[in-house]
């Protein structure tokens, strides 16, 4: 399946714990649900041993987690961060990387990302032994300001240069693109009656 359905967004989670220690961590089991509210949701796969990863762990303390956006210029820092570091090691640490305090949430993000959006737990579902499916409602999000298109406001994918996760250790980028308007009913059946016509 995960080989197939691809290429998939990825998650770059930032959490702190009770203690306040700041962990980050990679999901590629990720995607935006709902705009209004805006909701994402994120598939957490526990531990071999069953128990909770340390997202998990914090997510269920805190209420609250950051879903930060991976381009290719931090490819290498989010695969430090996928590590399998012990819960008292700082993984933004470890990558070279920065924290900015949040805003709405008591838990950082990560400030070298092109966006980041401060969540609070909306729900978590426990599928299974194996893993745990949390939505998140976006309470803040920060943009790069060269990301946003000031003629349009929209996003400018070029210049966000996000990255996907393929199957394996493979990943993808996000420029080779193009665009595919959807037909009107009228202009979908003007094409049929033109191939009737045509004999194809």
């Amino acid at each position: 399946m995960i080989g197939t359905i691809v290429p998939r967004p990825i998650a770059w989670v930032t959490t702190i714990s009770a203690d306040g220690v700041v962990n980050a961590a990679p999901y590629s089991f990720f995607n935006c649900l709902s705009a209004d509210p805006p909701i994402l949701a994120l598939g957490v796969e526990n531990r071999p041993d069953r128990t909770f990863k340390d997202t998990v762990q914090n997510i269920r303390m805190t209420e609250c987690f950051t879903v930060n956006i991976v381009d290719r210029a931090n490819a290498g820092p989010m695969s430090v961060t996928a590590a399998n570091f012990d819960a008292e090691v700082d993984e933004l640490e470890m990558a070279g990387l920065t924290a900015a305090p949040g805003v709405q949430v008591p838990c950082p993000r990560i400030a070298e990302a092109p966006v980041a959006f401060e969540c609070r737990r909306y729900v978590g579902i426990q599928v299974s032994s194996a893993r745990e499916i949390v939505l998140g409602r976006i309470v803040m999000a920060h943009v790069r300001e060269d990301v946003i298109d000031l003629n349009t406001y929209y996003s400018d994918h070029a210049r966000l240069d996000a990255i996907g996760r393929m199957g394996g250790n493979g990943y993808a980028g996000t420029l080779d693109y193009f665009d595919l308007p959807t037909p009107s009913v009228a202009e979908v059946m003007a094409m049929r009656g033109k191939r009737a016509a045509s004999g194809d």
